[in-house]
């Protein structure tokens, strides 16, 4: 009974120190605020590994889904956060990673949704001439202000994002192509008729689960073949049989982070 115990104590110890190193690995994000005319963005921010003062880097912008509004500056680490953590990926990819949280009330990009009594969008309008939500305003402000620093490499500015930040991710490529080098758009949607503002200008790479049953599949599937039909560069990869959370499959995509280091604007 004795050796029970001690050994039930090492395994709690164990998983107590697994639990604080996860905490302290997503404290390598320090925490932000960006504040303009008296309103607040939260983010959070990762510094490329061994950080030379004197290098520029690349900047990754990362929008969460609707799950992880809040204004805690800490739920949107929830998904994709550990990734950029890897040191596989930060030391072979060594950038800036950006979390900016959506406050619980907004959203990242203009939009109307019907959805069906399980909670599926049956009908979405993703208007682009209208003015930004409020926190996506303070994201292309605060990029703004990133990219004077001269710590960003402007030329390599990437975004991406899950589901409402998916959408967001869309919006944001298709509002301002001329800041992005690439995009990564996790099970999110948008506006496919106006695809050609960002089409020959943003490499995208679409993610989505085919039986996703939250956001459409078939949102992801028109922009991939509208892309395509403009020239564009564009690669789209549908998990079959995979529901709404396909960023479990995009995180362990092979190749992922080489196709999108390798674009660099012009």
């Amino acid at each position: 009974m004795r050796y029970l115990k001690l050994f039930i104590l090492c395994c709690l110890l164990a998983g107590g120190l697994q639990a604080m190193a996860q905490v302290q690995d997503l404290s390598a994000y320090s925490q932000e605020l960006y504040i303009r005319k008296g309103d607040t963005l939260r983010y959070r921010l990762l510094m490329p590994a061994n950080y030379d003062i004197h290098k520029k880097y690349p900047l990754i912008v990362f929008l969460h889904g609707s799950g992880e509004r809040g204004w805690d500056n800490n739920a949107q680490l929830l998904h994709g956060g550990e990734m950029f953590l890897k040191d596989s990926i930060r030391t072979n990819y060594p950038a800036f990673v950006l979390f900016p949280q959506c406050p619980g009330n907004t959203i990242w990009a203009p939009m109307q949704m019907e959805r069906d009594s399980t909670g599926k969008v049956i009908k979405a309008d993703f208007p682009l001439d209208g003015p930004p939500t409020k926190p996506t305003a303070l994201l292309t402000t605060l990029l703004d202000s990133l990219r004077t620093t001269g710590k960003i490499d402007t030329k390599r500015i990437y975004i991406g994002g899950l589901s409402l930040g998916g959408m967001g991710t869309f919006y944001m490529i298709s509002k301002h192509p001329e800041m992005f080098a690439a995009a990564f758009p996790i099970c999110g949607g948008g506006n496919v008729a106006k695809a050609g503002r960002f089409a020959k200008k943003v490499p995208v790479w679409i993610f989505h689960g085919g039986a996703d049953q939250v956001v459409p599949v078939e949102g992801s599937r028109a922009y991939n073949e509208k892309l395509k039909a403009l020239g564009s560069e564009v690669k789209y990869t549908e998990y079959p049989g995979v529901g709404h959370n396909s960023w479990d499959n995009m995180f362990v995509e092979p190749g992922f982070f080489q196709w999108l280091f390798q674009h660099k604007k012009n």
